[in-house]
């Protein structure tokens, strides 16, 4: 279909199907004919307002999200969380007026997770959009290192139709940062806290000085060593890899899970140059697992979940609550709205005490703000 800028796409089809309608069924709640719909679907026919209002009205959502003017974006108007090279697969939001997009290799929290493009990234420095704008604009961009902040999201969709979480892989530092760059709209931290400090609140007042935000509690999970199946170094602090008794594998500079590290290693009046492997690093859960898994690495920092996902035993030094830092002028931002019911739910407490590692006691609570 043909507007007056370009072209029109129509996703009737779409949302048709997610609310398991025929084509007879939407055409009996509209007012129209069986061939109507199919024209619409098919590009054929362009409704008028009275028409599109009642199909947006019967599935549940707006006729922008129904029919997109299909222009791409251009480049300069997109800021990319991390570099990407013509034809990249791209996961996208709108934080603010910016629209923000995400390489997918990063946007992903468990193994072997595989997720459908929003765009591309062009040979000409465009964006081929394959979303409604209207569904960008109602897009929550979460960056963390939380694997159960996929879990929100699938609460999300099932609790606010029309709404998108899309939680992407980021450490506690850079999802900090990302909001204060104003490219997310929530950041997971995981900081441990010296003394009776919280680790959390210490964070965001040392890396977003004087930023007005709500701090929420999102979950409590067990860090540690993951460790090959039967420890059979029988690792158990951290004494246990120091002294060239284990290989590690270390995060990098800023992470929760390395400062939790050097604090352990500090106490007990030991340092990183008596841990073998210490200025090996990685930027996940994951690759530190695979590390083990593979053999290279006696030990990885990560969580608890993470070392079951792939078959390792776990050595637990700490458990720490994740907390969701969500920038105050955005709390109106219709998709927040719907996270923070998400985030006072039985549901979301429920499925989170179900995880190994995981405590959901304070799941919900304000902590700031």
């Amino acid at each position: 279909m043909t507007g007056h800028d370009g072209t029109i796409r129509c996703l009737i089809r779409e949302y048709r199907r997610r609310k398991r309608l025929s084509q007879d069924e939407l055409a009996r709640l509209v007012g129209v004919r069986r061939q109507a719909v199919y024209d619409m679907e098919s590009g054929r026919y362009l409704p008028n307002t009275a028409v599109a209002l009642r199909l947006a009205r019967a599935l549940g959502c707006t006729v922008e999200m129904l029919f997109i003017d299909d222009v791409p974006a251009e480049l300069g108007n997109i800021h990319l969380l991390d570099e990407a090279e013509a034809a990249a697969r791209l996961s996208l939001a709108q934080v603010r007026e910016k629209l923000v997009g995400i390489p997918l290799p990063l946007a992903r929290l468990m193994p072997f997770r595989l997720e459908a493009a929003d765009g591309f990234l062009m040979a000409d420095k465009t964006i081929d959009c394959r979303l409604p704008r209207a569904q960008l604009a109602r897009t929550v961009l979460v960056l963390g290192c939380d694997p159960a902040l996929s879990v929100l999201s699938g609460l999300m969709a099932r609790a606010a139709p029309g709404i998108r979480v899309q939680a992407a892989f980021a450490s506690s530092r850079r999802a900090l940062l990302s909001i204060s760059e104003g490219n997310a709209h929530v950041a997971g931290t995981h900081y441990h806290g010296s003394g009776p400090a919280e680790g959390n609140l210490e964070a965001v007042h040392s890396l977003l000085p004087g930023l007005d935000c709500l701090i929420i509690a999102f979950s409590a999970q067990e860090e540690g060593f993951m460790v090959a199946p039967g420890n059979p170094l029988g690792i158990r602090t951290v004494e246990d890899i120091a002294g060239g008794r284990a290989r590690l594998v270390n995060r990098e500079e800023g992470a929760a899970l390395r400062k939790l590290l050097d604090t352990q290693l500090s106490e007990r009046g030991l340092s990183g140059s008596e841990v073998t492997g210490y200025p090996e690093e990685v930027t996940s859960h994951n690759e530190g697992a695979l590390r083990v898994a593979g053999g290279r690495a006696d030990a990885a920092l990560g969580l608890r979940i993470v070392a079951e996902s792939f078959g390792l035993d776990f050595v637990s030094l700490d458990v720490t609550r994740c907390d969701l830092v969500i920038p105050a002028d955005l709390r109106g931002h219709p998709g927040i709205t719907a996270l923070l019911d998400v985030l006072q739910s039985s549901d979301l407490g429920r499925e989170l005490g179900s995880l190994p590692g995981y405590d959901s006691s304070d799941t919900g609570k304000l902590i700031s703000g």
